[in-house]
């Protein structure tokens, strides 16, 4: 790792599968201070994405429960606005026009403002924070303690909104629930953020490069969303999880104390993969998938129906890679039609 640290990396699809689902292989133990590291995106203990057992169990019912098909499929109508509201705004650019911030990047923040009740007004200050937060280079680990007390502070700020103003949203229904005592504060400020975090960044990135995979690749645009999932994952690779006792992986033993991560790039591109771990597995498999697809099955087909010429544009720089992210993703694609 980039902290000189040492991490056994999973590439096979079945054994990346059992790893994930493995209660020996521990999440809230690869956050406790000694744990290998793999660099500067290292997620507060509390966050519901570094807990184990009954404590993980306990926060991720409270937040299921907005993502179950029903509520996810009653936000399809303000996607489907939110869709053909920018793609207006890209037909009005023209030819030339990029559609990571006209499109991929804009999209998700509507998505969670509806579902979450974030005001889209907010975007600019968190997008620049967790954008940061999830850079690996040089500058953005220097960067990166400054930019988490901007998210806190800012999730901080939202909730008190929503105490005194609550609605129908997903975060004032959690400051309910943390004052019935079921959630500490600092657990729902926890939530909050890896709520918005995990669906905002990734899903962009998961846009965009489907996107990219359409206009590139030897699919056809007719294809489905889950083979775009499966070829072309935002998350590379899985959070580090630790032993707290020796574990077989493969016929490898993994030490107790040892650190495991899973390719899921590399685990979706085996041969032998009947399905996908673009979401994850296990007890921590994404929450917000139900979201994701639905954005993707709705912004996809949209977006060649309005421009059935869409190709991916000459010029140079048209096409630029965001380097240094956990997350996989563009910073620009330029199109014409």
């Amino acid at each position: 790792m980039p902290t000189g640290d040492h991490m056994w990396l999973v590439t096979d699809h079945a054994v990346g599968r059992a790893a994930l689902a493995d209660a020996r292989l521990s999440r809230a133990a690869a956050v406790r201070p000694g744990a290998p590291r793999w660099g500067s995106v290292d997620l507060s203990p509390n966050s519901v994405m570094s807990l184990d057992g009954a404590d993980h169990a306990r926060l991720r019912r409270v937040a299921a429960a907005a993502f179950t098909s029903a509520r996810v499929a009653a936000r399809a109508a303000v996607i489907e606005e939110a869709v053909d509201v920018l793609l207006d705004r890209v037909a009005d650019v023209g030819p030339g026009a990029d559609l990571v911030s006209g499109y991929a990047s804009p999209l998700p923040m509507v998505a969670l403002s509806a579902l979450l009740g974030v005001p889209v007004a907010d975007r600019p200050v968190f997008d620049a924070a967790v954008t940061a937060l999830f850079d690996m280079t040089p500058q953005g680990v220097r960067g990166r303690r400054r930019h988490v007390l901007t998210l806190v502070g800012y999730m901080s700020s939202l909730l008190d909104r929503k105490r005194e103003t609550p609605g129908p949203d997903l975060l004032s229904a959690l400051v309910r629930v943390e004052r019935a005592g079921e959630i500490s504060r600092t657990e729902l400020i926890n939530l909050g953020l890896a709520l918005l975090m995990a669906g905002y960044e990734t899903t962009a990135h998961q846009l965009s490069l489907a996107i990219l995979e359409l206009l590139t690749g030897d699919v056809p645009v007719g294809v489905s969303v889950e083979e775009l999932l499966r070829r072309t994952p935002s998350t590379p690779i899985s959070f580090p999880r630790v032993a707290v006792e020796d574990v077989v992986l493969g016929g490898t033993t993994v030490r107790q104390g040892e650190a495991v991560i899973v390719s899921l790039l590399h685990c979706n591109h085996d041969a032998g993969a009947p399905t996908h771990l673009t979401f994850g597995h296990g007890v921590h498999r994404c929450l917000g998938a139900p979201l994701v697809l639905l954005q993707l099955r709705i912004a996809l087909p949209r977006l060649w129906q309005r421009f059935p010429g869409l190709r991916l544009s000459s010029r140079e720089g048209s096409l630029v890679w965001r380097e240094g992210l956990v997350t996989r993703g563009v910073s620009r694609l330029v199109v014409e039609w």
